[in-house]
């Protein structure tokens, strides 16, 4: 199959020769690949953002997962905005209300977009709209925030994993992170080779993260890792747009975190056999749960 860019290095040279955005190539990339026409892509992409942005609204209102385990932590972050006491920032504690608004929405059996995986969906589009009220995109903006997302998405995907079942959280999270880190840059606008910076610096953070689902829900601790996912994606984006660069080219960051999800225990590799999971209170709450053979809610069994 032919592409435009196999890794991060060939993206950043090809958008800087053509003085292109990094969401054009990705756009053209599609076309290439899909054969379909750029009006159809965009309003594919059109279609996903408008689902982001309704589940953001639907996880702002409340919601409440099966289990009880998530719901409603939202909300609480919003009300906490308000009382105007926050220490880190409305813009960075609103992107991370989206991002946990987002994962309650999916405990809930909600409909989200995956970007890239279901588990990790809060962060691209929690910080897409809290910029929004910082950059007043438009909405064709909105959308190629979407695709250069999606651009490095595309490279850890062929070139590493975004499967927490592959290469734990840090493949998850840790690349949606970094994914919306390399978008909020580009709209911001920062430079190509910027992008690249705040993607190589977010995910280097985020190296050895481990998927340890309590119960095996997506839940505890998922919820939580998107919101901080979140807030390290609008600090490297600030770092890269200052003008911080990562000693580790962005390529050498994705293929480190390849080698450490290969070199992690299955226990810690969304088994629920490690780490939180493994925790006595961990183990108590999926016995509680699963307790009788069904599927219940914690708070029936309180």
């Amino acid at each position: 199959m032919d592409v435009l860019f196999q890794n991060v290095r060939e993206l950043v040279a090809l958008a800087e020769k053509e003085n292109k955005h990094i969401s054009e190539l990705m756009i053209e990339q599609e076309i290439m690949i899909s054969g379909r026409s750029r009006e159809a892509i965009m309003e594919q992409m059109d279609r996903n953002l408008t689902v982001m942005e309704e589940a953001i609204e639907r996880g702002l209102k409340g919601v409440q997962s099966v289990t009880g385990l998530t719901g409603g932590d939202a909300v609480l972050i919003q009300n906490y905005i308000a009382s105007g006491n926050s220490l880190s920032g409305e813009l960075l504690l609103d992107a991370v209300s989206k991002a946990v608004a987002t994962n309650e929405v999916n405990a809930a059996m909600g409909t989200i977009c995956a970007t890239p995986t279901a588990g990790s969906a809060g962060v691209v589009p929690g910080t897409l709209f809290a910029v929004k009220n910082k950059l007043n995109p438009t909405r064709e903006q909105m959308i190629r925030y979407l695709f250069t997302s999606g651009a490095f998405g595309f490279v850890v995907a062929n070139n590493a994993s975004i499967s927490g079942a592959a290469g734990g959280c840090q493949a998850e999270v840790g690349s949606a992170a970094a994914m919306a880190a390399a978008a909020i840059v580009e709209m911001a606008g920062g430079t190509p080779q910027q992008c690249a910076e705040g993607f190589a610096i977010t995910l280097k953070n985020m190296l050895g993260l481990v998927c340890d689902p309590v119960a095996g829900l997506v839940e505890v601790p998922c919820v939580k890792r998107n919101a901080m996912g979140a807030a390290n994606a609008l600090v490297a984006a600030d770092m890269a747009l200052a003008g911080v660069t990562s000693r580790i080219p962005c390529d050498e960051v994705i293929g480190a975190m390849y080698r450490i999800g290969q070199s992690m225990s299955p226990n810690l590799k969304e088994t629920a056999r490690g780490g939180l999971a493994a925790t006595p209170t961990g183990k108590a709450i999926s016995k509680a749960i699963f307790d009788n053979g069904g599927l219940q809610s914690i708070k029936s069994l309180q």
